[in-house]
């Protein structure tokens, strides 16, 4: 089951990538264009080097989660993989945009992460 769950890592960290290279293309597109809108902004956003890689991390990303689900409960791959990503995301959009959670949100985290757990420990008897 390690192996699962590095895997499961894997796409976790290739989303949260792939989510802050959009955060980042569409924060330089708003600087470029305070009031971007319509056909030029997705133009904009398609063509975005941050977006193109984006989109190629995702993918490879997806390909790993084809192997995960086939070895691994969906919904148990599903909420470990939501589990790491919730947390993963506060603590980067913290270190890199300044965003910061409150007391009852990092709370909402760990009650999330708490349960995972469980439901992780609950089904290492069961296939």
């Amino acid at each position: 089951m390690i192996r699962e769950i590095m895997m499961i890592l894997f796409v976790t960290c290739s989303t949260l990538a792939s989510q802050l290279l959009v955060k980042r293309a569409v924060t330089q597109i708003a600087m470029r264009d305070p009031v971007p809108a319509g056909l030029q902004w997705l133009l904009a956003a398609m063509l975005s080097p941050s977006v193109i890689a984006a989109v190629c991390i995702q993918g490879i990303g997806f390909m790993v989660w084809v192997v995960v689900v086939s070895r691994v409960k969906l919904g148990m791959a599903f909420a470990i993989s939501g589990s790491f990503f919730y947390l993963l995301i506060a603590l980067a959009s913290w270190q890199l945009y300044g965003e910061r959670l409150n007391t009852m949100q990092w709370a909402g985290i760990a009650l999330v992460s708490c349960g995972v757990l469980l439901l992780v420990q609950s089904g290492r008897g069961s296939a």
